[in-house]
């Protein structure tokens, strides 16, 4: 029986909440590997006795995978894995590519000193992650890290924008983490992206920000196609 975090949460482990986010992580991982090929019916009650957990963490995640468009919950029909293929992949990073350069470019000439100081305490706590390969830990990192940048534009709009589609993607984008030293390029090109902003250039800031999604979208693909190779 496998466990997602090893407990559950009506024995007095884990917070049902914290449980749904490991079960739809597992879940996440599988759907873009292919593990998890589209089509494919999910059963609440298989689910749950998969994790060794109750129907409610397992409802709980597959509503979350629902917002990211990996699975689409059919009344009456249950929920099926949805079709996303790596060109269709590619083209949502791309369309985020160009909001998220966006935003760092108008973020440089706006971000405030409190701001500029979080994004480097966060970056410097980073490193710590990237040494034991936490994946979870790094992608929890790496969404408020760029929720900063998003809010450093003090355009309301266009952060909200940014997020919108940030949440769209934001099951691939944890997944690329798991690809040979993505956790550690990641970091190094933070920092790029950061020297740039304390250097005051947009411009420098937008391109190396777009490099660093672009770069993202390539690691899942890769990703994906090794673990394609690992099934045939």
């Amino acid at each position: 029986m496998e466990r997602a975090g090893g407990n559950d949460p009506s024995a007095g482990g884990e917070e049902p909440e914290l449980l749904s986010d490991q079960i739809r992580n597992v879940l996440t991982d599988e759907i873009a590997s292919g593990a998890l090929p589209p089509g494919m019916g999910l059963d609440e009650q298989e689910l749950a006795n998969r994790f060794g957990a109750s129907r409610t963490p397992v409802r709980e995640a597959l509503r979350q995978l629902a917002v990211t468009g990996l699975v689409e919950i059919r009344p009456r029909r249950g929920v099926i894995v949805t079709q996303t293929t790596p060109e269709r992949i590619m083209e949502m990073f791309e369309m985020s590519a160009e909001i998220e350069a966006m935003c760092v470019r108008i973020a440089t000439y706006r971000i405030t000193p409190i701001e500029r100081g979080r994004l480097i305490e966060m970056h410097d706590a980073s490193e710590a992650l990237v040494q034991r390969s936490d994946i979870d830990g790094y992608d929890k990192f790496n969404r408020e890290f760029h929720e900063v940048i998003y809010g450093a534009t003090h355009n309301a709009f266009m952060a909200e924008q940014a997020l919108t589609i940030r949440n769209r993607l934001k099951a691939f984008r944890r997944t690329q983490l798991r690809h040979g030293s993505r956790l550690a390029r990641s970091r190094e090109e933070h920092e790029a992206i950061l020297n740039a902003i304390a250097q005051g250039e947009g411009d420098e800031a937008s391109r190396r920000m777009r490099a660093h999604m672009l770069n993202a979208a390539s690691a899942i693909g890769r990703y994906i196609a090794t673990q394609t190779r690992k099934d045939v």
